[in-house]
């Protein structure tokens, strides 16, 4: 038989749109052609496994083969081969798929595991290719082998071929333009990245490039915790032990399949979100799965395989596809239930793993209201103790001391325990427990939890005085005068007032510093969010202003209202406030110098 035709298309001619459109990376070549060597090869199993193919199948290693001489690369497989009737029928009408229809065949008898289809995947060999030969024997009986060429045209010849055993041969003729992949490094990189996991064996070079049954395909009942570590470091060989791992495995409503691994991440770590990869049926896809994953879990490493999402895919087609909508769902409660689980029966090892689990849960309970609601029973607040509690026990611990007059539970946290040490210490004097809030995302999380909670109220221990954070039916007496008081107040605003900072007066405590610096709760957890890109008003920084509180309780204020000597008195005044300042870790620079240099003169008399 020869016949020569034109490929049916229905666009006039497809090539230059498969060159720089269907695929945004050309190297997909590879995958695409090895995938249908691969479906050609579970063909011939499948066939082999319902009695209707009675021959031995053999060794049906799939074999990548490159000629520098020749300028060519070959992928042979002894699959189910082609006729030259199935070539005409399945290559030359572009996207006319075998698999689906051999799908369809054998609905009932096949495990679903058909991966590619004949038709635009084939094609994408003219991305490196200046002209394409298909050499192929079927295993019908009387099949005579058969070669197609096409030269990049919508021209193709079909006719008598030379292959003398059951499968295929594709055999590129590499243009000019893509002579890189005529490298063996090349093709091995390719070959690892995209199909390292297939389920038919495929060798380059001598070399069986990939694993055909990995982990994720078995049965978890059937694996050890030391065979999950090994995947982990088969996946990322440069990367801490993970602290744990969850196995996917769902057949209804959709298929998936995979292993999610949590990776230790610290709460000043910018990590790297495109470590989960993604399969469909082990070919690998794409490891950008923003629309499949949730965006708090893409913190995670591992691998997701389902066949419900294409070889080809897109990323509008992720966005509107209800399994992908159901796949984002499931594994956002897989990995919420497993957390439970893990706290539920060893809450002191979730403890343990939770500097590094933080990020995840806490991100995850803003942008996910189910996830909140699952997560809220083994979230950890930790308190500068050291102290870990979940939020009922924490609301236990501190529900009898911290309720304001009002009835609000005050939780006071610090987001530096160094830096506001002061004023984390004169909470605890009261006998009050301070958290630790230092992650980047804390202030959202907690406009996040106000907005949960009844009556709860999250300040940090220097956004007001000690006294008005838990305010208390309480009076405490002034050491000053109100001439005293008013001049005091007159003196440190004409020293260190403007419309930056404010100063006030309030009757503290003896204990607390005489000069202290507060900034505003509210104003300052909007510019921390702005920080990070989450204004919740689509505004930016907003001037950064605080309070210079007086506290009038304190003798050292009375010693500056009794000074005589003007100049000294300005010093006094200057000086505390500078020490209020360094509480906080505000002072810097020309200021921190001259703060020097008068604490000397003040030592010195």
């Amino acid at each position: 038989m020869k016949k020569k035709g034109h490929i049916s298309v229905n666009t006039g001619n497809i090539f230059p749109i498969i060159k720089k459109s269907l695929y945004s990376n050309q190297e997909v070549f590879l995958r695409e052609l090895v995938s249908n060597a691969v479906d050609a090869t579970q063909k011939l199993n499948t066939l082999a496994s319902i009695g209707e193919f009675k021959g031995e199948t053999g060794d049906t290693t799939i074999r990548v083969k490159i000629d520098k001489d020749k300028k060519t690369i070959t992928i042979s497989d002894r699959g189910i081969g082609m006729t030259g009737e199935e070539i005409d029928k399945y290559i030359n009408q572009i996207a006319f798929s075998g698999a689906t229809e051999f799908m369809e065949q054998y609905r009932d008898k096949t495990d679903g595991n058909i991966i590619g289809a004949f038709g635009l995947g084939f094609y994408s060999a003219f991305m490196v290719a200046d002209s394409v030969e298909i050499e192929s024997l079927s295993l019908k009986e009387g099949a005579t082998p058969v070669r197609w060429t096409c030269d990049g045209s919508t021209e193709f010849e079909i006719g008598a071929g030379s292959r003398t055993e059951r499968g295929s041969d594709v055999i590129l003729h590499v243009g000019e333009d893509a002579a890189d992949y005529l490298e063996t490094w090349k093709l091995r990189e390719i070959l690892r990245k995209y199909c390292r996991f297939l389920p038919v064996p495929i060798q380059l070079d001598e070399e069986v490039i990939n694993s055909t049954v990995p982990l994720w395909t078995k049965k978890p009942a059937e694996l050890t915790d030391e065979e999950y570590q090994k995947f982990y470091e088969e996946l990322y060989p440069l990367a801490e032990k993970p602290l744990f791992h969850i196995h996917l495995n769902v057949d209804y409503p959709f298929n998936l399949t995979g292993i999610l691994y949590f990776p230790k991440l610290k709460a000043d770590f910018e990590p790297s979100r495109n470590k989960i990869q993604l399969y469909s049926r082990q070919v690998f896809i794409t490891d950008s799965v923003e629309d499949i994953v949730p965006d708090y879990l893409r913190l995670l490493h591992g691998v997701l395989d389902s066949p419900d999402i294409p070889l080809n895919v897109s990323r509008s087609f992720l966005q509107t596809d209800s399994n992908v909508r159901k796949i984002n769902s499931h594994i956002s409660k897989k990995v919420a239930d497993k957390l439970a689980e893990i706290y539920r029966e060893d809450a002191e090892g979730f403890r343990g793993k939770w500097e590094h689990l933080e990020l995840f849960v806490k991100y995850g309970m803003i942008s996910d209201e189910k996830f909140g609601e699952r997560s809220a029973g083994f979230c950890q607040y930790t308190s500068t103790s050291g102290e870990q509690r979940d939020w009922d026990s924490y609301q236990k611990h501190v529900e009898v001391n911290q309720r304001d007059k009002d009835g609000n539970l005050v939780v006071l946290y610090t987001s530096d325990p160094e830096l506001q040490h002061s004023y984390v210490q004169a909470a605890i004097r009261r006998g009050y427990d301070v958290l630790k809030m230092g992650n980047v995302i804390d202030s959202h999380f907690l406009n996040h939890q106000e907005s949960k909670l009844e009556k709860v109220r999250f300040k940090r221990v220097d956004s007001e005085p000690i006294e008005q954070l838990i305010p208390k039916e309480q009076n405490t007496p002034s050491v000053l005068s109100e001439v005293q008081e008013s001049e005091i107040k007159t003196l440190f605003t004409q020293t260190v007032g403007d419309e930056k900072r404010k100063v006030t007066t309030a009757a503290l405590s003896a204990d607390d510093l005489p000069v202290m610096i507060t900034r505003n709760e509210f104003m300052r957890r909007m510019n921390d969010m702005a920080a990070t890109g989450g204004h919740p008003f689509g505004m930016g920084q907003m001037p950064e202003t605080y309070d210079v509180v007086l506290n009038t309780a304190h003798p050292h204020l009375l010693h500056i209202a009794r000074c005589k000597n003007p100049e000294k008195k300005q010093s006094l005044v200057r000086h505390s406030y500078d020490l209020a300042l360094l509480a906080q870790g505000m002072l810097r620079g020309e200021e921190l110098s001259r703060f020097m240099e008068r604490s000397l003169s003040l030592v010195d008399g």
